[in-house]
């Protein structure tokens, strides 16, 4: 099984990321289209419920078997490595099972109840098959990330994709007739289809290129792992912690956005048609950066796990400043684009604008969102999962009294919500890298805060001026999209002149090393 250097696992991750997320909006605009904003807003009200039961269910063990896994790949412990993967199959396989019952028994309670809309049931029961499938998913890809080899589960997204996007469309037109509850349920089952069918598929890898035998002496392993699961959940525990806080705020938001709503006076179905905006349109949009950060995260746990073992500090600062450095880089390139476009951007991809002024108002904070999905890796491979929590928890606190301070008051509305997510991920980013510099004395260079407020600065200038250029950009795709590349590449040139791009990291690229080499 080849091992990929930090930098090739992102490449890798990264273009797997680039092509799900493409296939992932061609997913939306489908489901958009055919289910219109309140179908998309039932099926955006399930999914946060369903997230948090397999996050509980999972306990953050996928991310303790990367940190583990690569610990014993540096020590060649394959002992060690069979320990890790049976004691965590069982754990997740049980907790699974159980969360898989209790989501269909509770389903009635949570939609009846808290999401005050009944017609989420046939989602939230289409969608709970997930829960025991994304377990065992998530330890073979918490092993393939801590033997750094990224390919399997890239592989595995572009298949989840294309399998979801090819039963979508027949699913959600073949219960549409029965009203759109049951469309979004359809749409729901096109998940499950694709994350089973990407399951077989890391499964089958997993058996070509394995070193162990799983079902050896199983139950030999699994009596003998007490250890091995102590050290797993002094990582999973607080890994789980944030991700639990992540979960349930997700969970409780479409509830207190639907409860603040009622109280600012908006009906039922009017909030339901708001929030469909917010997460169905906007959020998505602001969210696209994120494969290639979320990627960034991914191969710095392992990465930085083995740098601890070996107590190479020098080269923990390194690959941190590395991820802010990229991270940036490319969030900033969506933010202008999302500021300056965001009307034809909506226009044409969901025939509908209203969500702009949303975009408008939150691009140019989610930049910092970019920047702390790796800051919040470090803390995690640095055993400070714990604090990493801390922050989320007093993120997600101020972000739901923020909310309910804004959402009730109808000068707000929908747009108070808005803005509490602004004030949750600013909070939640600067938390991250305060700890940083706190727990190892990180110090992020000034010329690099400057360099990244001139790089936003030029990038918003050559956008407006090809705006001026080009007034016919709004109404013509064609155009649109060549307004699109010029910018991107002008960014492009932008990110060489101001060195955020440097010749050392190009040279590890494999396709790219002979011309810069």
């Amino acid at each position: 099984m080849t091992k990929q250097t930090f930098l090739q696992g992102t490449l890798i991750l990264i273009l797997a990321g680039m092509i799900t997320r493409f296939l992932g909006f061609i997913n939306r605009i489908i489901v958009a289209r055919l289910m219109g904003e309140e179908g998309i807003g039932l099926y955006m009200m399930a999914l946060p419920t369903l997230f948090l039961v397999y996050t509980i269910s999972q306990i953050g063990l996928p991310i303790a078997i990367s940190k583990r896994v690569a610990e014993a790949e540096a020590k060649g412990d394959l002992v060690k490595v069979k320990k890790i993967l049976v004691t965590s199959l069982v754990v997740t396989g049980t907790l699974s099972i159980i969360f898989f019952v209790g989501l269909i028994f509770f389903a009635p309670i949570v939609a009846h109840h808290f999401l005050t809309d009944e017609r989420t049931l046939y989602p939230l029961l289409a969608i709970s098959p997930m829960v025991p499938i994304s377990a065992i998913s998530g330890v073979l890809r918490g092993y393939f990330q801590g033997r750094q080899n990224m390919i399997p589960q890239s592989y595995a997204q572009v298949i989840e994709q294309i399998i979801r996007i090819s039963c979508v469309a027949l699913l959600v037109k073949l219960f549409l007739p029965y009203g759109v509850e049951f469309a979004a349920a359809g749409a729901m089952v096109s998940v499950i289809i694709g994350e089973f069918i990407a399951l077989l598929f890391m499964m089958r890898m997993f058996k070509l290129k394995k070193r162990i035998k799983i079902r050896s002496k199983f139950m030999t392993y699994l009596k003998s792992g007490k250890e091995t699961l102590k050290e797993l959940l002094s990582i999973a525990l607080p890994s789980t912690g944030s991700r639990l806080v992540g979960s349930f705020s997700n969970f409780m938001e479409p509830i207190v956005v639907s409860q603040s709503l009622a109280i600012a006076g908006v009906q039922t179905a009017i909030a339901t048609q708001q929030y469909g905006l917010l997460t169905g349109y906007a959020i998505p949009l602001l969210y696209l950066p994120t494969f290639i950060t979320h990627s960034l995260a991914v191969a710095l746990v392992p990465n930085i796990s083995e740098a601890e073992a070996h107590q190479n500090i020098k080269l923990i600062h390194y690959r941190i400043h590395q991820a802010i450095r990229i991270s940036f880089s490319s969030g900033a390139l969506s933010t202008i684009i999302l500021i300056l476009f965001s009307v034809p951007i909506l226009h044409f991809m969901y025939g509908n604008s209203d969500a702009s002024r949303m975009l408008v108002l939150m691009a140019p904070f989610f930049i910092l969102l970019y920047v702390s999905y790796p800051l919040n890796a470090t803390l995690q491979a640095l055993d400070h999962a714990k604090a990493a929590m801390w922050n989320n928890i007093i993120g997600s606190f101020v972000k739901f009294a923020v909310m309910v301070v804004l959402a009730t008051n109808p000068d707000f509305g929908i747009m108070g919500v808005a803005i509490s997510l602004v004030v949750g991920v600013v909070l939640v980013s600067l938390l991250h890298l305060f700890t940083l510099i706190k727990v190892i004395s990180y110090k992020f260079p000034l010329l690099d805060i400057v360099k990244m407020v001139t790089l936003l600065g030029l990038t918003f200038w050559a956008g407006t001026l090809l705006t001026n250029m080009f007034p016919g950009y709004e109404t013509n795709l064609l155009t649109f999209i060549f307004v699109l590349v010029v910018l991107s590449g002008i960014y492009i040139v932008f990110l060489f002149l101001l060195r955020f791009i440097t010749k050392d990291e190009l040279v590890q690229i494999p396709f790219l090393n002979r011309f810069v080499s």
